[in-house]
């Protein structure tokens, strides 16, 4: 049986090669009457009809993503057949358990469209879920250019009191003595902030001139104070009044507080009324997810965050546990970072402007030193949960009312006749706030909350004023503050005055 050449073979694949054969059958002869045509005139070598580089990486790839893709068929199939069937041990171990979870998350599904199946929309959702936290983990928008300094630890120079549980907590006093203290204003720290922050940039000679003793002091697990095991808003209260006692303030105090530091006034307000004179608030934090808010309220609240900043708001709420995470890479960290960007918040004009000056500068990076001295999340994590968990208390308790006794026959007989017990119930002192209009940190909105559930709260509308603006390094809004509180400066308590003061009491 004859073979075929080559050049049959050949042109057998080509519908008309153009190609006679000879008389003699000589499969070696042949004779050509036509070459190929190409459209365009071109030769077939200059129109690149072979495949190119590019085309030929493609089709290499593509082979190679089915051959990875019938692999992981072939794996899913081996272990569909020796895991999961009904005489396996993972299923015999672990099947009824996860029954009984399916079953329970089962409403879960309820969510989903109806075509969907749950095991891959899930899985889809939790895989989503964690390229959603490496990407917000990753702040893309750091300035490489920004001038970087290193955190310092400093040696411990607080003055300390030994609270009733054995704790201790540190506090710095300023202004005038508390012999010759006209008034006395008690103040605790916002976040990421410690006992030097007070009122920022106050002068010593405001203070001397209004006779104002200033006592600020670090929170539990902040600065030099010790830890609490178990912290809430009612042993805050505690413990401000165990300072005030300890540092021989006698008489009642103002409670001075600043942005998220007013949870702890706002506790104060409401477990130590007898002992406050008056409360001052500069852009005061409520929590966030206060269910008396009104849609409208929390919509501009919530609307005013990056959504970095709601996250974080979100997992306190409900996976508290995951901020030691965000936090251990964000609050105690070797180097510092801009103050908006460490909190992921964003900034107003005059905000914006005071950030970079450099006594602002100065006071930020040593007060976050002070802050973090302790190298612990713990403390971070336990003050935002405090922020967005239930107070205890609403703030419409703090409102000033009449209650009368009215429970039992005899009282409501009396109240019958006009003559029921009654007595005003609330927080009776007076309640300054100062909110900045285009505060970003802590919204406007809040504040018309704090107005409407507090009427007789004096609000100082701040137009063009920012979270910073206004409270930081700014004489003439430090001398404004107190000449609204106190009137006209009297200075401090002079000795015969004391005296005086003294025998007039004891008189009574």
């Amino acid at each position: 049986m004859a073979t075929s050449s080559w050049s049959e073979e050949l042109a057998s694949l080509v519908e008309d090669p153009g190609v006679r054969y000879g008389g003699d059958r000589n499969p070696m002869s042949y004779t050509t009457t036509a070459s190929f045509e190409v459209s365009g005139g071109e030769s077939e070598e200059g129109s690149g009809g072979g495949e190119s580089l590019k085309d030929q990486a493609m089709g290499f790839l593509m082979a190679w993503c089915e051959i990875v893709m019938e692999l992981g068929r072939g794996c899913r199939d081996i272990l569909q057949q020796n895991f999961f069937n009904e005489d396996s041990y993972v299923v015999r171990k672990f099947g009824e358990p996860c029954a009984k979870v399916s079953k329970r998350l089962s409403f879960l599904n309820d969510l989903l469209p109806e075509d969907r199946d749950p095991l891959q929309a899930w899985s889809v959702v939790f895989f989503v879920f964690v390229i959603a936290l490496a990407a917000i983990s990753v702040d893309s928008s750091r300035d490489t250019l920004t001038k970087v300094v290193k955190v310092c630890v400093h040696p411990p120079s607080a003055n300390r009191i030994l609270l009733p549980d054995g704790r201790y907590m540190a506090y710095l006093d300023q202004g005038v003595p508390a012999s010759r203290a006209r008034f006395s204003f008690v103040a605790p720290h916002s976040f990421t902030s410690s006992r030097l922050a007070g009122i920022p940039g106050i002068k010593a000679s405001l203070l001397e001139e209004y006779g104002v003793r200033l006592v600020s002091y670090d929170l539990p697990g902040f600065g030099e104070s010790a830890p609490h095991p178990s912290r809430n808003l009612n042993s805050s209260a505690t413990d401000m009044l165990h300072l005030a006692n300890a540092v021989n303030v006698s008489d009642n105090f103002w409670v001075l507080c600043y942005s998220s530091g007013c949870i702890h006034a706002w506790a104060s307000l409401r477990y130590i009324p007898e002992r406050i004179a008056g409360a001052v608030m500069l852009a005061p934090m409520i929590n966030p997810y206060e269910p008396n808010m009104l849609k409208d309220e929390m919509k501009k609240t919530w609307d005013k965050w990056l959504s970095r900043r709601q996250f974080m708001y979100s997992l306190a709420r409900r996976f508290p546990k995951l901020l030691s995470f965000f936090y251990r890479k964000s609050f105690l960290p070797e180097k510092h970072d801009r103050i908006d960007k460490l909190l992921s918040f964003s900034l107003g004009k005059k905000d914006e402007i005071l950030i970079e000056e450099p006594s602002f500068e100065e006071f930020w990076q040593r007060d976050v030193e002070e802050s973090i001295r302790q190298g612990k999340v713990e403390p971070f994590v336990e003050e935002v949960v405090l922020q967005v968990s239930k107070w205890g208390f609403d703030l419409e308790e703090l409102h000033v009312q009449k209650k009368c006794q009215t429970r039992g026959i005899l009282l409501w007989l009396k109240s019958m006749y006009g003559e029921a017990e009654c007595e005003l119930v609330g927080f009776l002192g007076p309640i300054h706030i100062w909110q900045g209009l285009d505060d970003r940190v802590v919204p406007p909105s809040m504040t018309e909350y704090i107005g409407r559930v507090l009427p007789e709260a004096v609000i100082h509308k701040l137009p063009n004023e920012g979270h910073f603006s206004y409270f930081f390094f700014c004489d003439e809004c430090h001398r404004k503050m107190f000449s609204t509180l106190l009137g006209t400066p009297q200075g401090p308590i002079e000795q015969q005055e004391e005296t005086a003061f003294v025998e007039n009491k004891e008189h009574i």
